[in-house]
């Protein structure tokens, strides 16, 4: 069985991590900061705000954004649930701009029409949340320029895709953005087993969003309500928080992780310019870079267009399914789940992304992959579209 993604773990992972269980903290001590600094300097940000998970991130990014009830936020429907989710858990209204038909990123065409027409409307977005699909940034500076223009935030949901860079800076630099999430979960680049992190150049909001992953509770003096001198209190809680917090157990992992960050990226590239080679002459579209993006490639997703080939996406997937290749779907648009629906949107609301969906699968790539596997994966495809 080789599935679509799996995380891989050292003896110096393991190590690191029985170092934190033998120590006096296994919570809340000194890994939890070295962490955050270890990725906030990787990346070229200021701050880190580690949480127990990216759906976490993107809540109290939100938050610390200050998005509430009669808000707007957009992002797109290519992605993971929570990534419309989180503007839902502040009470904002949520919609969705369509997808680039090469990059399957936010198409800025798409956003710039939609602006021009909520203008008019008066529902412009608070935040627009752009996802970084597959490990490839979107057009971010095109999108800041819009920002910039209608008066939004950004968050950019990079959960896809730490270590990929865009206009030859590593993302999470926050170059042009308010806050970059990254995800942990373990079929991503680097993992904590569960993780998250917020990173952001802005004091204030990293300030707000560390209080926001801990019950809305302070412990600095200086930010606390003032008490009679007789009283201790030494922590008080000044807004309604959550327990979002990582732990060292944790923290240590990803700490040993990222040290083999640019290994592990390396080795999925490598990945993906084997399988571009080997499927030049199929009916399959391979994924396409951005000449401003250096993807790390969370996913290698293919497009199988029954028009062209006769074959259709579900007899693909079932086919490699069989034969013990767990191929994957990445992903569903988000309002087409029925919770979403249940607000109103309905199929076709974006059509490049209805297409994608019908036509996409995400092959196998992680570190460990090994040759052999991968010529296994691609002997598979290739059988598969030349049988006929």
């Amino acid at each position: 069985m080789i599935p679509y993604g799996r995380q891989d773990i050292s003896e110096a992972d393991i190590a690191a991590v029985v170092e934190v269980l033998r120590s006096d903290w296994i919570t809340q001590g000194a890994m939890v900061p070295r962490f955050e600094q270890a990725v906030a300097s990787y990346c070229g940000a200021a701050h880190g705000v580690a949480v127990n998970s990216a759906t976490s991130a993107l809540h109290i990014a939100c938050l610390a954004l200050e998005v509430g009830v009669g808000d707007w936020v957009w992002t797109s429907p290519n992605t993971f649930v929570a990534s419309a989710n989180c503007a839902r858990y502040c009470g904002a209204q949520i919609d969705f701009v369509d997808i680039d038909a090469n990059s399957y990123n936010m198409s800025v065409t798409c956003l710039e029409a939609k602006l021009a027409t909520a203008k008019r409307q008066g529902r412009l977005p608070k935040v627009v949340i752009p996802v970084h699909f597959a490990g490839q940034s979107c057009e971010m500076a095109a999108i800041f320029a819009l920002a910039q223009q209608y008066g939004f935030k950004i968050i950019e949901d990079a959960s896809h895709a730490i270590g990929g860079s865009y206009q030859q800076r590593l993302i999470g630099g926050g170059h042009y953005s308010d806050i970059t999430v990254f995800s942990f979960h373990p079929v991503k680049i680097i993992t904590t087993g569960e993780g998250g992190m917020a990173l952001t150049q802005s004091a204030m909001l990293a300030k707000r969003m560390q209080r926001y992953r801990s019950h809305g509770i302070t412990s600095d003096a200086s930010e606390m309500d003032s008490r009679p001198e007789s009283e201790i209190c030494n922590y008080q809680q000044m807004n309604l928080g959550f327990n979002y917090r990582m732990n060292d157990i944790q923290a240590a992992l990803g700490v040993s992780q990222l040290q083999r960050i640019d290994a592990f990226i390396q080795r999925r590239r490598e990945i993906a310019a084997r399988y571009d080679a080997e499927f030049a002459d199929l009916p399959l579209i391979t994924p396409w870079q951005h000449q401003d993006s250096a993807s790390s490639y969370h996913l290698y997703p293919v497009r199988v267009r029954q028009s062209l080939c006769g074959i259709s996406q579900k007899q693909f997937y079932t086919q490699m399914r069989q034969q013990q290749l767990l191929v994957n779907l990445h992903y569903i648009p988000v309002y087409r789940q029925p919770y979403y629906q249940q607000l109103g949107f309905s199929a076709g609301y974006c059509l490049e992304s209805e297409a994608f969906y019908h036509e996409t699968i995400s092959l196998p790539i992680y570190f460990k992959l090994s040759d052999s596997e991968q010529s296994q994966v691609i002997e598979a495809v290739r059988e598969f579209f030349t049988s006929g």
